[in-house]
């Protein structure tokens, strides 16, 4: 079935005939002006074109648009058209304009665009017809460019020196000379209402574009963008961007299209096109036919969006992909079998619950310092211990050593031996592991760390450990519940921006009682709904000893369960003994 854009151009084109999703007719607009002359009109139909339903006629007897165009020039009612919307209010109905116009200077000026002039024109494959279609003439040493206002009247026209753009004056009513007059060609934009068209910088531009048979407009130079009321292309559909090849043109551009929005896509110049180029430099040196050229950059134009292009995602996909299926990924492992059974790796966001005490810490101390020393890149956040203690306990279980005999003047040989050789292991884990206790730490300042630490090491991934959520920086205490679920958003950035692992402590919700549920579920934690929502995996540390009971330290366990995960299932992980006193555990 034909869409309805087809369908109203058959109803009012009863004579016209379809080929290859262009509709040919006489043109109804100027049959029979012009002996000699076949006029034919083409009405361009391929849907997934951004110019589906545009007209124009071969002869320019009218100016080309879309179907609301196509009804008012027809004088039948714009309600039959496709896209009409009778409340829709248009940009500048309001202009009071004056009596007086140019148009008589209009016809002199034309009179006098012969010859030279003409024929530098004619060099970049302008015909007569287009410069009479847009009235532009010549007053004996400038080319006059006419600003034909909404009611069809010329009260200011721009007259530039043919060789040199940058010499220009204003003629004419002057209460047209101002900012918000400054488009070329402005009748397009009611032309195209519902379609696409083209707003390119410099008038001279835009009859490459109109030669083609292509609606456009222009303004004088790129930094009059800045002055262009988006309100005035609010009913474009599509608008393609065409400025000069330059580095200040290309920045007013994309200033442009973020102020207007999406549907603006920008014309990009080939990498080795001359700077300064323009858009007729390009018709009068191309030597390939100009037709192939432009459309070939439209083609390639793309909005100035906030999303990355398919071709991009796609290859940041396939990039990931890859490295997920490599060694790097795969090693990105706790050092507990079991633990890594049940999470499937360190991937993701890990929060671990748990009571004051149980040994949250010294069980994240334990795995960011096995991974530094697989050389994986870690780094601790630590607002809970401080540095000195954090490696003094590294310290303490790689050589089998109380804190006190470490400390000890005197060793024997054997504990000496053992304290060196974990004395330089230590030291060689630590360009792998940093530990941070900046109190104003912030998400930019940790995305720094990261690319620091990445950049040092060259490697693919790092795991980030928070200890803990709850005394991360915020600015009030007593908007903790938000600052925590503020952070917990900012981590989710940073695992799919930076394909970041972290282990994050988490603090535990006590009851009535003021004792913590020994059974444990996703609601255990304190502070922050949005945990459930933003761990990949969820884990609540129980100890299952008794705090007041005297049994020897070494006897103490502690079982770790996963309460919530996105792709694994819940459950015990496993129990884990304290490896008493060298500030460990052992998995059971």
């Amino acid at each position: 079935m034909p869409d309805v854009v087809t369908r109203f151009y058959l109803q009012q084109l009863p004579e016209a005939k379809l080929s290859n999703a262009q509709l040919q007719a006489p043109c109804p607009f100027c049959a029979g002006k012009e002996a000699g002359k076949s006029p034919l009109l083409t009405v361009f139909l391929n849907q997934e074109s951004f110019f589906h339903g545009y007209f124009r006629c071969v002869n320019h007897c009218v100016s080309g648009g879309f179907p609301l165009h196509f009804a008012r020039l027809r004088g039948v009612s714009p309600s039959l058209a496709p896209g009409f919307d009778p409340d829709r209010e248009y940009f500048g109905r309001e202009v009071e304009y004056p009596v007086k116009n140019l148009h008589n200077e209009l016809i002199g000026f034309a009179d006098k665009l012969t010859g030279d002039q003409q024929a530098t024109l004619a060099a970049g494959g302008i015909a007569p017809e287009t410069l009479a279609e847009l009235r532009i003439g010549y007053n004996g040493r400038y080319l006059v460019f006419p600003y034909i206002q909404a009611d069809g009247n010329c009260y200011a026209a721009r007259c530039v020196h043919p060789e040199r753009p940058e010499d220009f004056f204003w003629y004419g009513d002057e209460r047209f000379f101002g900012d918000q007059f400054h488009i070329f060609n402005a009748q397009e934009i009611e032309r195209c209402e519902n379609g696409a068209l083209f707003l390119v910088e410099g008038e001279k531009n835009l009859l490459p574009l109109k030669q083609l048979g292509l609606p456009g407009i222009a303004v004088p130079t790129a930094a009059d963008l800045a002055h262009v009321d988006p309100l005035q292309l609010a009913w474009i559909r599509t608008i393609f961007l065409w400025v000069n090849h330059t580095a200040e043109s290309e920045a007013m551009a994309k200033a442009f299209a973020t102020r207007v929005g999406f549907k603006v896509r920008i014309v990009r110049w080939p990498e080795d096109a001359a700077r300064n180029a323009s858009l007729f430099q390009l018709a009068a040196e191309t030597t390939t036919p100009l037709q192939k050229t432009v459309f070939a950059m439209i083609r390639e134009a793309r909005a100035f969006s906030p999303f990355p292009t398919p071709a991009s995602e796609f290859q940041t996909f396939s990039e990931r992909l890859f490295q997920e299926s490599g060694e790097s990924y795969a090693s990105l492992t706790s050092g507990f079998p079991l633990l890594d059974r049940a999470l499937g790796g360190i991937h993701g966001i890990n929060i671990m619950g748990g009571a004051p005490k149980a040994g949250k810490s010294a069980f994240f101390i334990q795995i960011a310092s096995e991974m530094a020393m697989r050389k994986i890149p870690t780094l601790y956040y630590d607002f809970e211990n401080g540095r000195q203690k954090i490696y003094l306990r590294i310290l303490c279980r790689l050589c089998r050593l109380t804190i006190d005999q470490i400390k000890a003047a005197s060793l024997s040989p054997e504990k000496r031996r053992r304290l060196q050789q974990a004395q330089q292991r230590l030291h060689q884990a630590l360009s792998w592991l940093r530990v941070v206790n900046d109190r104003k730490l912030s998400p930019e300042t940790m995305r720094r760390h990261i690319d620091f630490i990445r950049h040092e090491t060259n490697s693919d991934y790092t795991v980030v450990v928070v200890d803990s959520l709850h005394k991360l920086p915020f600015k009030d205490i007593s908007q903790q519940r938000s600052g925590i679920d503020g952070w917990l958003r900012q981590l989710e950035a940073i695992r799919d921006e930076m394909a970041v692992s972290f282990l994050v402590i988490s603090e535990l919700e006590r009851s009535d009682d003021g004792q913590f549920d020994r059974q444990p579920h996703l609601g255990s934690f304190k502070g922050s709904g949005d945990i459930g929502y933003s761990a990949d995996n969820a884990m609540v540390l129980l100890p299952k000893w008794d705090p007041f009971d005297n049994s020897p330290p070494e006897q103490r366990a502690n079982e770790l369960w996963l309460v919530a995960s996105r792709e694994q299932s819940p459950g015990l992980v496993a129990s884990y003994r304290l490896d008493f006193p060298y500030w460990g555990f052992r998995e059971e």
